[in-house]
Protein backbone atom coordinates (compact mmCIF):
# COMPACT_ATOMS: atom_id res chain seq x y z
CA UNK A 1 0.00 0.00 0.00
CA UNK A 2 1.23 3.47 -1.33
CA UNK A 3 1.87 5.67 1.58
CA UNK A 4 -1.07 8.84 1.17
CA UNK A 5 0.32 12.30 0.20
CA UNK A 6 0.59 14.93 2.28
CA UNK A 7 -2.50 17.64 2.65
CA UNK A 8 -1.16 20.99 0.92
CA UNK A 9 0.21 23.46 3.04
CA UNK A 10 -0.10 20.75 6.23
CA UNK A 11 3.58 19.61 6.93
CA UNK A 12 4.86 17.57 9.68
CA UNK A 13 6.62 19.28 12.70
CA UNK A 14 10.50 19.03 12.42
CA UNK A 15 11.64 15.69 12.37
CA UNK A 16 14.92 14.79 14.65
CA UNK A 17 16.05 12.30 12.66
CA UNK A 18 18.86 11.25 14.85
CA UNK A 19 17.31 10.97 18.04
CA UNK A 20 14.30 8.93 16.34
CA UNK A 21 17.32 6.30 14.94
CA UNK A 22 19.07 6.80 18.28
CA UNK A 23 16.19 5.84 20.01
CA UNK A 24 15.34 2.85 18.04
CA UNK A 25 18.46 1.27 18.66
CA UNK A 26 18.67 2.29 22.71
CA UNK A 27 15.33 -0.37 22.35
CA UNK A 28 17.71 -2.71 20.06
CA UNK A 29 14.46 -2.51 17.61
CA UNK A 30 15.09 -2.41 13.58
CA UNK A 31 13.23 -0.20 11.33
CA UNK A 32 11.23 -3.46 10.74
CA UNK A 33 10.37 -3.74 14.25
CA UNK A 34 8.83 -0.24 14.32
CA UNK A 35 7.45 -0.86 11.13
CA UNK A 36 5.39 -3.62 11.98
CA UNK A 37 4.20 -2.00 15.18
CA UNK A 38 3.06 1.54 13.59
CA UNK A 39 1.22 -1.13 10.79
CA UNK A 40 -0.45 -2.95 13.48
CA UNK A 41 -1.26 -0.89 16.95
CA UNK A 42 -1.64 2.41 14.95
CA UNK A 43 -3.63 1.66 11.51
CA UNK A 44 -0.71 2.81 9.29
CA UNK A 45 -0.69 -0.31 6.80
CA UNK A 46 1.46 1.53 4.26
CA UNK A 47 4.52 1.74 6.44
CA UNK A 48 7.63 -0.58 5.50
CA UNK A 49 11.46 -0.60 6.90
CA UNK A 50 12.88 1.78 4.06
CA UNK A 51 10.26 4.60 5.30
CA UNK A 52 11.39 4.26 8.47
CA UNK A 53 15.16 4.25 7.22
CA UNK A 54 14.11 7.20 5.31
CA UNK A 55 12.92 9.42 8.11
CA UNK A 56 15.83 8.40 9.95
CA UNK A 57 18.10 9.46 7.39
CA UNK A 58 15.86 12.75 6.97
CA UNK A 59 15.15 11.86 3.12
CA UNK A 60 11.52 12.54 3.80
CA UNK A 61 9.83 13.38 7.22
CA UNK A 62 6.84 12.09 8.87
CA UNK A 63 3.49 13.41 9.05
CA UNK A 64 2.11 14.02 12.25
CA UNK A 65 0.13 11.14 12.54
CA UNK A 66 3.26 9.38 12.04
CA UNK A 67 5.23 11.25 14.09
CA UNK A 68 2.78 10.62 16.94
CA UNK A 69 2.62 7.06 15.93
CA UNK A 70 6.78 6.49 15.64
CA UNK A 71 6.49 8.36 19.28
CA UNK A 72 4.29 5.33 20.83
CA UNK A 73 6.02 2.45 19.40
CA UNK A 74 9.57 3.85 20.66
CA UNK A 75 7.82 4.96 24.16
CA UNK A 76 8.94 8.30 23.98
CA UNK A 77 6.50 11.66 24.02
CA UNK A 78 6.23 13.14 20.30
CA UNK A 79 8.58 16.13 22.24
CA UNK A 80 11.44 14.30 21.73
CA UNK A 81 11.11 13.28 17.97
CA UNK A 82 10.73 17.34 17.16
CA UNK A 83 13.90 18.61 16.29
CA UNK A 84 14.80 22.19 16.16
CA UNK A 85 12.68 24.29 14.21
CA UNK A 86 14.53 26.61 11.50
CA UNK A 87 12.15 28.06 8.76
CA UNK A 88 9.10 30.41 8.97
CA UNK A 89 6.87 26.93 8.19
CA UNK A 90 8.38 24.63 10.43
CA UNK A 91 7.96 27.68 13.82
CA UNK A 92 4.24 27.87 12.38
CA UNK A 93 3.56 24.11 12.45
CA UNK A 94 5.96 23.40 15.67
CA UNK A 95 3.44 26.12 17.66
CA UNK A 96 0.05 24.68 16.19
CA UNK A 97 -0.90 27.45 14.18
CA UNK A 98 -2.52 27.50 10.65
CA UNK A 99 -1.32 30.26 7.44
CA UNK A 100 -5.00 31.77 8.15
CA UNK A 101 -3.52 32.69 11.56
CA UNK A 102 -0.41 34.14 11.24
CA UNK A 103 -1.10 35.74 8.31
CA UNK A 104 -4.37 38.09 10.22
CA UNK A 105 -2.24 38.18 13.51
CA UNK A 106 0.83 39.77 11.55
CA UNK A 107 -1.12 42.24 8.69
CA UNK A 108 -0.46 40.20 5.56
CA UNK A 109 -3.10 38.80 3.13
CA UNK A 110 -3.21 34.99 3.41
CA UNK A 111 -1.43 34.33 -0.14
CA UNK A 112 1.17 36.84 0.34
CA UNK A 113 2.01 34.91 3.53
CA UNK A 114 2.10 31.37 2.07
CA UNK A 115 4.72 32.50 -0.47
CA UNK A 116 7.02 33.57 1.68
CA UNK A 117 6.70 30.56 3.60
CA UNK A 118 7.13 28.70 0.27
CA UNK A 119 10.54 30.81 -0.24
CA UNK A 120 11.74 30.17 2.55
CA UNK A 121 12.38 33.93 3.15
CA UNK A 122 10.17 36.23 5.52
CA UNK A 123 9.57 40.07 3.93
CA UNK A 124 7.34 42.08 6.62
CA UNK A 125 8.13 45.32 7.46
CA UNK A 126 9.62 45.88 11.23
CA UNK A 127 6.25 46.11 12.74
CA UNK A 128 5.29 43.12 11.34
CA UNK A 129 8.62 41.10 11.90
CA UNK A 130 7.64 42.16 15.88
CA UNK A 131 4.46 40.99 15.19
CA UNK A 132 5.76 37.48 14.37
CA UNK A 133 8.03 37.46 16.67
CA UNK A 134 5.48 37.82 19.66
CA UNK A 135 3.20 35.24 18.05
CA UNK A 136 5.82 32.95 17.67
CA UNK A 137 8.05 33.58 20.48
CA UNK A 138 11.00 34.24 18.30
CA UNK A 139 14.17 35.33 19.69
CA UNK A 140 16.97 37.66 17.10
CA UNK A 141 18.66 34.19 16.25
CA UNK A 142 15.66 32.54 15.05
CA UNK A 143 13.89 35.80 13.58
CA UNK A 144 17.44 36.14 11.61
CA UNK A 145 16.83 32.38 10.06
CA UNK A 146 13.28 32.64 9.39
CA UNK A 147 14.03 35.74 6.99
CA UNK A 148 16.07 33.62 4.75
CA UNK A 149 19.02 35.53 6.03
CA UNK A 150 21.64 32.96 7.73
CA UNK A 151 23.68 31.76 4.70
CA UNK A 152 24.36 35.43 3.35
CA UNK A 153 25.14 36.33 7.52
CA UNK A 154 27.24 33.47 7.14
CA UNK A 155 29.47 34.01 4.17
CA UNK A 156 29.85 37.85 5.72
CA UNK A 157 31.42 36.49 9.20
CA UNK A 158 33.71 34.13 7.56
CA UNK A 159 35.27 36.72 5.55
CA UNK A 160 35.23 38.84 8.31
CA UNK A 161 37.28 36.23 10.67
CA UNK A 162 39.51 35.10 7.43
CA UNK A 163 40.04 39.03 5.73
CA UNK A 164 39.66 42.35 7.74
CA UNK A 165 36.69 42.08 9.73
CA UNK A 166 36.29 46.54 9.97
CA UNK A 167 34.90 46.01 5.84
CA UNK A 168 32.02 43.29 7.37
CA UNK A 169 30.65 45.68 9.99
CA UNK A 170 28.33 47.54 8.02
CA UNK A 171 26.75 44.37 5.46
CA UNK A 172 26.33 42.36 8.78
CA UNK A 173 24.64 45.23 10.44
CA UNK A 174 22.22 45.01 7.44
CA UNK A 175 21.13 41.42 8.24
CA UNK A 176 21.63 41.68 12.36
CA UNK A 177 19.61 44.87 13.71
CA UNK A 178 22.23 44.97 16.48
CA UNK A 179 23.86 48.25 17.78
CA UNK A 180 27.26 49.17 15.93
CA UNK A 181 29.49 48.93 18.40
CA UNK A 182 28.38 45.48 19.84
CA UNK A 183 28.81 44.45 16.44
CA UNK A 184 32.71 45.34 15.50
CA UNK A 185 33.46 44.04 18.87
CA UNK A 186 32.02 41.09 18.37
CA UNK A 187 33.51 40.37 14.90
CA UNK A 188 36.67 41.76 16.15
CA UNK A 189 36.59 39.24 18.98
CA UNK A 190 35.79 36.14 16.47
CA UNK A 191 38.28 37.44 13.92
CA UNK A 192 40.79 37.59 17.11
CA UNK A 193 39.80 33.61 17.93
CA UNK A 194 39.98 32.41 14.65
CA UNK A 195 42.95 33.64 13.19
CA UNK A 196 44.45 32.54 17.13
CA UNK A 197 43.45 29.25 15.92
CA UNK A 198 44.82 29.22 12.25
CA UNK A 199 48.67 30.36 14.03
CA UNK A 200 48.52 27.79 16.61
CA UNK A 201 47.91 25.44 14.10
CA UNK A 202 51.03 26.23 11.48
CA UNK A 203 53.17 26.44 14.77
CA UNK A 204 52.58 22.44 15.33
CA UNK A 205 54.58 21.86 12.46
CA UNK A 206 54.12 19.73 9.37
CA UNK A 207 54.98 15.58 11.14
CA UNK A 208 52.56 13.27 11.24
CA UNK A 209 50.17 14.59 14.24
CA UNK A 210 49.78 18.08 12.50
CA UNK A 211 46.52 18.87 11.60
CA UNK A 212 45.22 19.15 8.55
CA UNK A 213 43.28 22.38 8.79
CA UNK A 214 40.03 20.64 10.25
CA UNK A 215 40.51 22.92 13.29
CA UNK A 216 39.98 25.56 11.16
CA UNK A 217 37.48 24.26 9.14
CA UNK A 218 34.99 23.14 11.67
CA UNK A 219 35.44 27.04 12.94
CA UNK A 220 33.96 28.45 10.04
CA UNK A 221 31.35 25.46 9.76
CA UNK A 222 30.37 27.03 12.85
CA UNK A 223 30.69 30.65 12.28
CA UNK A 224 26.88 31.81 12.90
CA UNK A 225 26.62 29.73 16.38
CA UNK A 226 29.87 31.46 17.47
CA UNK A 227 28.50 35.06 16.33
CA UNK A 228 25.49 34.48 18.18
CA UNK A 229 27.48 32.87 21.36
CA UNK A 230 29.59 35.87 21.16
CA UNK A 231 26.78 38.62 20.71
CA UNK A 232 25.29 37.02 24.26
CA UNK A 233 28.65 36.76 26.42
CA UNK A 234 29.04 40.46 25.17
CA UNK A 235 29.24 43.11 28.28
Amino acid sequence: MRRPPALPNQPGPPFDAANARRLRIALAMGPEHVAYGMRVSYGLPYVTPDLVVAWERGIVSPTSPELTALAGVLWCSPGELIGRPRTLREHRVARGLAPEDVARAVGLELLMYLGMEELGEWRGTDRQSAALAELMDLNLPELVAVAGREPRLAEYLRNAVSTRWQAYVRPVAKLVPLGRRLLEDTLQELHRQYQRQMVATLSWGGGADAPDGTAGQEFLDRIVDRFWAAVESHP
